[in-house]
């Protein structure tokens, strides 16, 4: 019996809708997503289709058996059909199972050595084919980028058009049907099949998620799983009569081919929906700025829209604006759709992005201007900083230069100033050194944490990871930062950013900043360099270990509120990001969902 239909067409929103985000190392997703429920619905075909269940049977069509045996006796071969019980599941009317080996040839490929010595660019060289000369889901092998000379062929083997290769090591079990003549190395299999299995169709058996699962349990145990001949010859396959070949493959190539419509669907859904979150959030960011009340300063009101959608509270940011500006309407129209736009990880990755440029740009909380300007607070820590360096505290660096118009990317809000990171705070490289663990001078009984620049890479903000302990010696050669210190990485991972929530050690692939002042949040800093780190790499050199040294992050220009309005952008930002990380949690929660009412309706349907 057929499978239902409607399985796979009542089901058209779910398969398109059911997404996997592949999540990345570090802050933030940015990660790969798969179309998850259409990759679940193309395994759900290819299983109906090997099971008997993806088109109606013919009673009147000739038994696969009596092919089979026209076969035998052609070949003068002695076949044993595997009985019922054998059988991996139920035979349909008309079926037979048999094991591969016995009905096709299957050889294992091989490599003259060395391979360079036989290869050539001659016109009667043969064709060599590698797993490079694939492409990522073709079904054909059409050409090789390499041939070999003639003498090389006693030490490999021959294929021809219309045999399938197997790959047989690394991603093992992936079939190909070679259009061309040509030579195999030993990654591969070669099976030749008999006239009584249609190639479409042994091609969807050989790509099903039963013929996946063989080869799995097949290759197991192995230090490297592959695949061996012998393995291959023992696969039970399922031969329907020749017709109902063709009707299941046919059936097959019109349901791919609405899943490669539904997958370029939500492609360009995907791809629409993220250029439509860049624009709009884009146009806070480039907005004028609301224009100040006399008396109450400015305020965003608009920001409680964002606050309602997030968190659904009612809280008043303090300040109006009399006048309707430019960026309250485009918070207006974010609002007002901010369920359409924010339903991927990574659109709530750029809103939280675009929360600390609005953050750093004095766009995110009221201003008061009873507070101290940012001039007298710049003023007052330089000179706390001449004080240090005259008490020894604080070696003296090179001289600050003003800034220049060209460096100041947007105009700042009033009572703000352009300051530089060696002005607000030290600014120093680390001092330990990579060295190996097993130092037991160093790392014997440690108990000082040691992080590196993949411990950086985690924070979010805070870095909670270590790479080693270092013990009392090891400290003697390093230098010990104090819990609170923000960390900048400049090398690997250039301009990654993390708050120590420990005291401990660290490399000099890594800087260290501590502001003078400490009524001065350090998180404030780092929300700003992650504005800033695309600006950072731009200074990378293009060499293989891409870094930047600490005279780039000392001229790094940085947009300093006063202290109070700094204070309460940090709250305001870390606010934000909470309901934003609650809002990727339920996201999660619904994508998780969709997945299991996905795998839950290829259970039912293959049961």
């Amino acid at each position: 019996m057929a499978a239902d239909p409607k399985t796979i067409t009542d089901n058209l929103d779910l398969w398109s809708s059911a997404l996997l985000t592949k999540s990345t190392a570090g802050r933030g997703s940015n990660g790969r997503v798969e179309a998850y429920g259409i990759k679940k619905l193309r395994e759900l075909i290819l299983e109906l289709a090997v099971r008997g269940k993806l088109v109606p049977q013919n009673p009147t069509a000739e038994p696969a058996t009596i092919v089979l045996l026209k076969l035998i006796k052609r070949k003068s071969a002695t076949l044993n059909p595997l009985n019922t019980d054998e059988a991996p599941f139920e035979p349909r009317l008309g079926w037979v199972w048999v094991n591969l080996g016995d009905i096709a040839e299957i050889e294992r490929g091989g490599s003259p050595r060395p391979i360079n010595a036989y290869l050539t660019d001659a016109d009667d060289g043969l064709n060599w084919i590698k797993i490079g000369d694939t492409e990522k889901g073709s079904k054909y092998i059409t050409s090789t980028e390499e041939k070999i000379r003639k003498e090389g062929l006693t030490k490999t083997r021959m294929v021809y058009p219309g045999d399938f290769l197997l790959t047989n090591s690394m991603s093992f079990g992936r079939p190909y049907i070679t259009k061309i003549e040509g030579c195999i190395h030993d990654g591969w299999l070669r099976i030749h099949p008999p006239g009584i299995l249609e190639k479409d169709f042994l091609y969807y058996l050989l790509s099903s998620p039963y013929v996946a699962k063989f080869f799995r349990t097949a290759a197991a145990g192995a230090v490297v799983m592959n695949l061996n001949a012998d393995k291959v010859r023992e696969l039970p396959i399922p031969i329907p009569p020749l017709a109902e070949q063709q009707q299941i493959s046919a059936k097959v190539d019109e349901l791919m081919t609405l899943c490669d419509q539904l997958e370029q669907q939500q492609t360009n859904s995907i791809e629409a929906h993220q250029t439509l979150v860049e624009t709009l959030l884009s146009t806070l960011t480039n907005a004028v700025r609301p224009e100040p009340v006399e008396g109450r300063g400015t305020s965003q009101p608009s920001t409680l829209r964002l606050l309602d959608k997030l968190a659904a509270q009612d809280e008043r940011l303090g300040g109006t604006s009399s006048a309707r500006t430019e960026f309250e309407e485009n918070w207006t129209r974010i609002a007002d759709n901010f369920d359409t736009l924010f339903t991927t990880e990574q659109s709530i990755d750029q809103l939280k992005q675009t929360i600390l440029q609005l953050a750093v740009m004095g766009k995110l909380v009221p201003q008061d201007p009873n507070d101290e300007p940012a001039s007298v607070l710049l003023k007052r820590l330089i000179k706390q900083k001449e004080q240090m360096i005259e008490q020894g505290a604080l070696k003296k660096d090179k001289s600050v230069p003003a800034p220049k118009e060209g460096e100041k990317l947007f105009e700042l809000p009033i009572g703000w100033a352009w300051s530089r990171l060696p002005e607000i705070g030290e600014l120093a490289r680390g001092k330990s050194k990579h060295r190996p663990r097993n130092d037991s001078k160093l790392y014997s009984n440690g108990s000082i944490p040691m992080i590196q620049t993949g411990d950086v890479s985690k924070a979010d903000p805070f870095i909670v990871s270590y790479t080693a302990l270092y013990n009392e010696v090891g400290l003697t050669q390093s230098r010990l930062w104090s819990k609170g210190t923000m960390c900048i990485t400049i090398a690997a991972n250039i301009a990654e950013t993390g708050i120590l929530a420990f005291d401990a050690c660290f490399p000099d692939s890594v800087v260290g900043f501590i502001p003078f002042d400490e009524g001065i949040d350090v998180k404030y800093f780092e929300y700003f360099m992650r504005t800033a780190k695309s600006h950072l790499q731009d200074f990378a050199p293009s060499t293989a270990q891409k870094n930047i040294n600490l005279d780039i992050l000392g001229q790094l220009l940085v947009p300093l509120p006063p202290v109070m309005e700094l204070n309460r952008i940090v709250a305001k930002v870390n606010e934000l990001m909470t309901l934003c990380d609650a809002l990727k949690t339920r996201l999660a929660a619904a994508q998780a969902t969709q997945i299991h009412l996905a795998d839950a309706i290829v259970e039912q349907a293959v049961a």
